[in-house]
């Protein structure tokens, strides 16, 4: 049995654009009939790897996700002295391990893999030590058993075990995600805006007027409700049984959450929300979301208290019909009570405990 740590958040954000459609407006979504502004999930998880919290309190546990290991291996071993040919030869054989690796434009000696794969800071190390012993003409296994010399199900990469990994070529060595991170939206109606700009040419003459340039943005603003699940019993798996790695890893996605966003046109609208209304949830219980709060849109102001009496309301009624989906939570509401530091100390110790 499974122990579960939910995380359900409500966050303000004022006119921003913090991560972008094709067209550079704000993504949306149509929820219960109502349109509303959205953050995609894989913009969430992209703020959260990037975060000072992932990257000061995981330091030396954080995986790369790159197409360019090829390019890489080529550099740090012609850095330490291996003939260049020979450096990508190795590099290529190495390379592979993780994916197809496209063929070279014409004139061009630097090779890229055809998809993104997540490499674990020990993958790197065995894949750079891999290298030097295949140009130090060592004899090594066939291409099955070489990829065992690599590949790891399981290691040190917190971010790799939050949110998991595919490789196409080696099902084995994928991994599946300990944490679901939901698309984010507004708990009301909101639309996007256009914003129209000019910009002056500092060196106009005082006779001349006009624009130097004119441009439109787009941007929104709104009540948004995030939902995260963790299993905390795959994400110590995950991390070949560290519990004490996986509960700060818990920690670390507890303070980065409440205080980390996209970081779509933030110089030109300066957003750094923090989460208004945190609820932090644990148990063996089958997990749920409580977007169903918000399929019916919340139409009054205060929207953010209103936000908060709807997702109240509807897990007590959630509960009530199912059973309680948890043994113990825990809530920060700013200006009622509560503190980060409670929720974090919470998702740590559900993590020690599953």
């Amino acid at each position: 049995m499974s122990t579960f740590l939910q995380f359900h958040l409500l966050t303000s954000y004022g006119p921003s654009n913090p991560n972008r459609d094709d067209q550079g407006r704000p993504k949306q979504a149509m929820v219960g009939g109502s349109p509303r502004l959205r953050m995609s999930s894989q913009s969430i998880k992209r703020a959260l790897r990037e975060s000072a919290f992932f990257e000061l309190d995981l330091k030396d546990n954080m995986g790369t996700r790159t197409k360019r290991l090829y390019g890489e291996l080529v550099h740090r071993l012609v850095g330490q002295g291996a003939p260049e040919k020979a450096a990508r030869e190795a590099a290529e054989q190495v390379a592979a391990i993780f994916g197809k690796l496209e063929v070279p434009k014409k004139d061009e000696e630097t090779r890229v893999a055809t998809t993104l794969a997540f490499i674990s800071p020990e993958e790197w190390r065995l894949a750079e030590d891999l290298a030097g012993k295949i140009i130090a003409g060592e004899d090594l296994p066939k291409e099955k058993d070489l990829k065992k010399l690599v590949l790891r199900r399981a290691d040190g990469a917190v971010d790799i075990a939050m949110f998991g990994r595919m490789l196409a070529d080696d099902a084995d060595f994928n991994r599946d995600a300990a944490v679901q991170v939901a698309h984010a939206i507004t708990t009301h109606p909101a639309q996007a805006e256009e914003d129209w700009y000019s910009a002056v040419d500092d060196l106009n003459k005082a006779e001349e007027t006009g624009a130097g340039h004119l441009g439109e943005t787009a941007f929104g603003s709104g009540v948004y409700y995030q939902y995260v699940c963790v299993n905390a019993d795959l994400l110590i798996e995950n991390l070949a049984g560290d519990r004490e790695l996986a509960a700060k890893g818990a920690e670390a996605l507890a303070r980065a959450i409440a205080q980390t966003t996209p970081r779509g046109k933030q110089n030109s609208f300066a957003h750094h929300p923090r989460a208004h209304y945190v609820l932090a949830e644990k148990g063996p219980q089958a997990p749920r979301d409580l977007s169903g709060a918000f399929f019916e849109p919340v139409r009054k102001p205060p929207f953010l208290d209103n936000s908060v009496a709807a997702l109240t309301r509807t897990r007590a009624d959630i509960d009530a019909a199912y059973g309680q989906a948890w043994e113990a939570d825990c809530v920060l509401h700013v200006g009622i009570g509560g503190t980060l530091d409670d929720i974090v100390r919470f998702a740590g110790d559900a993590v020690r405990g599953a």
